[in-house]
């Protein structure tokens, strides 16, 4: 549901922001690591630090507001 979403903004943010898709089937010691309890699940990290998360479908504004400040 929100990975159309997720593929514009990566395109948007081409040279800013990079983007990565985790399978959790395949990955599941990570959601763990970063205490994930719901799907979908964003994080911003800024330099390898968790700076942001962002639970559920959200809007398309709300992604880029969250990414946005961190760019500034």
């Amino acid at each position: 549901m929100i990975d159309p979403l997720v593929n514009e903004l990566a395109k948007e943010y081409t040279g800013k922001v990079k983007f990565y898709k985790l399978n959790t089937d395949d990955s599941p010691s990570t959601p763990s690591k970063y205490n994930v309890r719901s799907i979908p699940t964003i994080m911003i990290f800024v330099n390898g630090e968790k700076k942001d998360a962002i639970i559920g479908a959200v809007p398309r504004s709300t992604l880029a507001s969250s990414i946005d400040k961190f760019l500034q």
